[in-house]
């Protein structure tokens, strides 16, 4: 696979994303099994051994499997490790929702996109303690495993659900609920709310479990490109607060760093602009 081409084989990039995501959650839960220590890095967020383990691991099989393909990486970014970027470049968070890994309440994910021309067109979610991945590739569709002994099961396809009429369904983050957040729910019929960490909130809608997730604060790219993928492909859609999607490889848009995301809502059948 070659960041020159105009075009990528998916069905080798969903092969890639996959095994990429297994092998990391089982890096992951090799630390979780164990004793957990916290560090703080520079930017004072939490990091352990597993976010490091994670991060390698999926570094080494993105190098060897697509080499061309340049990778922004949580761990290394915050080393100061930046590529340049082209059209297509991997975004990869190994260890989303440390803050749920340390509670140990299993709500924590590994998070894999790929990017084409600012947009995610492939993305992979996995959840190992609770064995759940998700696989998203935009235009083929979404679908869900669990995964057994480090293998997938039977794949079901996954979509997102029509209006229900008893009212949305809510998904928040179990961390960053606030007072702008309430105040965008209440424009909406909400019949009933779900916490969740990680990005696991963004396969909740596209799962069909939940209709709509808001988030009235600053993410990184890192941490919503492979929901946005799994999401999208399943039907649904992140958008800004003011309408436009949600893009990525952003520089310079936030004052103090790159690669940062503004206020988004992710939705299924909805219509929030």
């Amino acid at each position: 696979m070659s960041a020159t081409d105009t075009t990528i084989d998916l069905d080798a990039m969903a092969e890639l994303l996959i095994d990429a995501a297994i092998a990391a959650g089982e890096a992951i839960i090799h630390v979780y099994d164990g004793p957990i220590e916290v560090r703080e890095k520079a930017d004072f967020f939490p990091v352990t051994a597993a976010d490091e383990a994670a991060e390698a691991v999926i570094l080494a099989l993105l190098a060897q499997r697509a080499p061309a393909i340049p990778v922004i990486a949580e761990e290394a970014v915050s080393r100061g490790t930046v590529p340049e970027i082209g059209r297509h470049f991997f975004l990869v968070d190994p260890l989303d929702g440390t803050k749920e890994f340390i509670a140990r309440n299993g709500e924590f994910t590994v998070n894999i996109a790929l990017i084409e021309d600012g947009e995610p067109v492939a993305g992979i979610v996995y959840a190992p303690a609770i064995s759940r991945l998700f696989l998203g590739i935009v235009g083929r569709g979404a679908r869900e495993a669990r995964i057994d002994e480090g293998k997938p099961g039977a794949w079901r396809s996954i979509a997102v659900r029509n209006l229900p009429a008893e009212g949305l369904t809510a998904v928040a983050s179990r961390s960053h609920f606030n007072p702008e957040t309430e105040a965008f729910l209440a424009g909406f019929p909400i019949a009933a709310r779900v916490s969740a960490g990680s990005s696991l909130k963004f396969c909740l809608i596209a799962v069909g479990e939940a209709d709509l997730y808001p988030r009235m604060g600053r993410t990184m790219e890192w941490d919503t490109a492979a929901g946005h993928a799994v999401l999208a492909a399943a039907g649904g859609k992140v958008t800004l607060t003011d309408g436009p999607s949600l893009r990525y490889g952003k520089r310079g848009v936030d004052p103090d760093v790159n690669f940062a995301n503004a206020a988004f809502i992710a939705y299924g059948s909805i219509n929030c602009n």
